[in-house]
């Protein structure tokens, strides 16, 4: 259901929002200080793991290069989560965009509570490409 609502919100949105979002999108500093409770626990990647297949991998792939279904066909690219890029980030800066969202990368601060957002963190984390 989650899924459907989302992906809903998406086709609502329409191509818009996606203007302008090319540029490089920085979380406050004070995102950079958040500290992830979650990390390096193997319980968390597992709870992360099953969240982002079910809701993050529609656009950003289940192996998180930004390859998903609806990713796809949208104009501008999801993230690609095992990129330098996003893995050279704090784990707060990535908290915080999951959080806030922008443009068609929807908010999540509602949806999903602080622990599953530091799960989906701690998942995104082993997404790391192995030439980094």
């Amino acid at each position: 259901m989650l899924v459907q609502i989302i992906l809903l919100m998406i086709f609502l949105i329409g191509p818009g929002p996606i203007m302008g979002q090319s540029e490089e999108w920085k979380a406050p500093e004070a995102a950079d200080k958040l500290v992830n409770p979650l990390a390096d626990d193997a319980k968390a990647v597992e709870k992360g793991k099953r969240i982002y297949y079910q809701v993050c991998a529609v656009c950003h792939g289940r192996t998180g290069v930004g390859d998903g279904p609806t990713g796809k066909t949208l104009a501008t690219k999801p993230a690609d989560h095992t990129s330098k890029a996003v893995q050279d980030q704090s784990d707060g800066a990535l908290f915080w965009k999951i959080s806030k969202g922008r443009d068609l990368m929807p908010t999540y601060l509602e949806v999903f509570s602080k622990t599953q957002r530091w799960q989906l963190v701690t998942f995104i984390r082993t997404l790391k490409n192995n030439d980094q």
